[in-house]
């Protein structure tokens, strides 16, 4: 069995499992307050909030997205059906949680749902992703976050939503978009302005001085998600000559990732009754993507939604030409996973999540991810 950051996981996501089965599982009474989830994040994660956005450039609604989820109309996910966060959400038994930006929420929604307030082409820096106009960089989200918990408060009163906000799950991913609409542009200051350690401690000292106001505010029980393989989505691999991974991203992931599981665990033993935990699905990823047909996979270098020839000036578009079946590719468009590999990613954590509450403390954790299926004989 392989062994895939199962440590952080199992640990963070049975805080996860004992709020569902306490809630959701035992059935809460009627007039209890459920804790929900919120979601902090980039493209990954966004559910349609930069659907709101009238002058974002970084938009996912229109064809051919979202032809999988739902009527199969463009939801504002940056994938072909659900984000990782929609199917953990599905299989733990908590609600999808709702744009923050969608006109049609309001206090009720918060309390029966959650928030989700990620948002395509965000970046831990504020100076991240500047070439798509409008987005909710982390710190804005964070903002929004304290404007939500001061309208429970005067909807329920202050200890209600004090217990409330303490109680509820957040799941955290971001960063991608720091190295790819950031770092490795060179019109960006920063690219020049820091080396590349240099930029590492600058990410860290933001996101620790980000994570500890969230805790400042209520949260509790947060888990981070690393970087996956920069270097080998199929927007870095169409810009090389013979389309292999670009490694030194990869380095600059792994350095990342590392830097941030010290954050996250610093701050859990020091922070009051704070359960951070960093969840690294890196390697994994990594083996999707080097041996996709080993995971029922056909494709993991070519997006399943693209525009051939113009690639990547050109990826998912309205004229785009669609994979024959979208279920055998990894990728979904030139950055974003599809939703059969949303599906295997989540999966895996919730695998864990059921393991870490259901075993022995003495007996071996299994990998958080399935291994490879077996070579036909």
């Amino acid at each position: 069995m392989e062994r895939i950051g199962i440590e952080a996981l199992s640990t963070g996501f049975m805080a996860i499992l004992m709020v569902v089965a306490l809630y959701v599982g035992a059935g809460a009474a009627a007039t209890e307050i459920k804790p929900v989830s919120f979601i902090f994040g980039d493209s990954l994660s966004d559910v349609g909030n930069n659907n709101h956005l009238p002058r974002s450039l970084a938009k996912s609604n229109y064809p051919w997205y979202g032809i999988d989820f739902g009527n199969g109309l463009p939801t504002g996910r940056y994938t072909n059906g659900r984000t990782i966060c929609d199917i953990v959400a599905e299989k733990t038994g908590l609600p999808i949680p709702a744009a923050v930006l969608d006109p049609s929420t309001d206090d009720n929604t918060v309390l029966k749902r959650g928030l989700n307030y990620a948002s395509g082409g965000a970046g831990i820096l504020n100076e991240t992703g500047y070439l798509f106009i409008q987005r909710l960089c982390l710190w804005k989200q964070i903002e929004m976050f304290r404007d939500t918990k001061m309208t429970i408060a005067n909807k329920i009163g202050h200890d209600k939503a004090e217990k409330f906000i303490n109680g509820s799950i957040y799941l955290m991913s971001i960063g991608s978009n720091d190295y790819i609409n950031n770092y490795l542009l060179p019109v960006q200051a920063d690219s020049w302005q820091y080396a590349p350690d240099d930029f590492i401690n600058y990410l860290l000292s933001t996101l620790r001085h980000q994570l500890t106001t969230l805790h400042q505010l209520g949260v509790r029980k947060l888990v981070f998600t690393g970087l996956g393989p920069l270097g080998c989505i199929p927007l870095q691999r169409v810009l090389t000559s013979d389309g292999s991974c670009q490694q030194n991203l990869n380095e600059y992931a792994v350095k990342f990732n590392a830097a941030t599981k010290n954050l996250v665990t610093d701050l859990s033993s020091k922070l009051p009754a704070a359960s951070f935990v960093f969840a690294d699905g890196y390697t994994f990823f990594t083996k999707l993507i080097e041996n996709p047909q080993a995971y029922g996979f056909d494709n993991g270098d070519t997006p399943c939604c693209s525009f051939g020839r113009y690639r990547p000036t050109l990826s998912c578009v309205a004229a785009a030409k669609l994979c024959p079946d979208r279920t055998k590719y990894l990728f979904w468009d030139e950055y974003h996973p599809s939703d059969a590999a949303n599906l295997m990613i989540a999966q895996g954590l919730v695998d864990a999540l059921k393991h870490s509450t259901g075993s022995s403390p003495h007996s071996p954790a299994p990998s958080p991810f399935p291994s490879p299926s077996p070579s036909p004989s």
